[in-house]
């Protein structure tokens, strides 16, 4: 099953945040693209984001972004 365009955006926006901290957020900007903007409120409903624009990883998105990022150093 090939990644659908919402969940490229959802793993964009996972990708964004500094793992080396818990202090660093990241806000997405009305003036964003609509596909990112929509990648975080969806993240934000899924549980893995405080904010719908962004805000603080969850313990869970803190996992979830792991994931993501490893997944990128493997295929880059």
């Amino acid at each position: 099953m090939p990644y659908s365009p919402d969940l490229m955006a959802e793993l964009d926006i996972l990708c964004l945040f500094d793992l080396s901290t818990t202090q660093a957020g990241i806000k997405v900007h009305s003036n964003a693209s609509e596909a990112a903007i929509a990648a975080a409120a969806r993240l934000h409903d899924k549980g893995l984001l405080t904010q719908p624009d962004g805000g603080y990883l969850t313990a869970l998105g803190h996992e979830a972004a792991e994931h993501a990022q490893a997944l990128l150093r493997l295929i880059e």
